[in-house]
């Protein structure tokens, strides 16, 4: 199969097969006005089966999320057909509505318009917690 070339934009790669369409949901893609390519289950020479991500748009997206999501996700910029950028994300320090808080005492329960809010509490074993009753994320 072969997928145009990117003039400018970002390609998402190294996503974990299956879970490109996750992504496009929690990055809110579906409200861009570019041109979005997905590519489920392409061959990885490292992990076997990928997907991709192309987005024809530089800005206007929170890739924040994606570190919590796998920081083995490899996040690329293209500007005028070749690559300018090319990092991994990193956990993000907060995370917002997200994540639900799986306590049931928890404000977020009783109080439905609050924000689902998680703080970064251990960066080592990816542990974050509910701001309100301080439970931790399940994953």
């Amino acid at each position: 199969m072969i997928i145009g070339n990117l003039v400018n934009g970002v390609v998402i790669d190294h996503i974990p097969a299956g879970r490109a369409m996750e992504l496009y949901r929690l990055l809110k893609l579906d409200s861009l006005q570019c041109e979005i390519a997905l590519i489920k289950n392409a061959a990885s020479e490292k992990h076997g089966r990928k997907d991709i991500l192309k987005i024809g748009q530089l800005d206007g997206i929170d890739f924040s999320i994606l570190g919590y999501i796998d920081s083995e996700i490899t996040i690329n910029y293209i500007e005028n057909g070749v690559r300018v950028r090319k990092f991994h994300p990193q956990l993000p320090d907060t995370i917002y509505d997200l994540i639900k808080c799986k306590n049931p005492r928890c404000i977020t329960t009783t109080e439905q318009e609050l924000p689902h809010v998680f703080r970064l509490t251990d960066p080592g074993t990816r542990t974050y917690r509910c701001v309100y009753c301080q439970t931790p994320a399940g994953r």
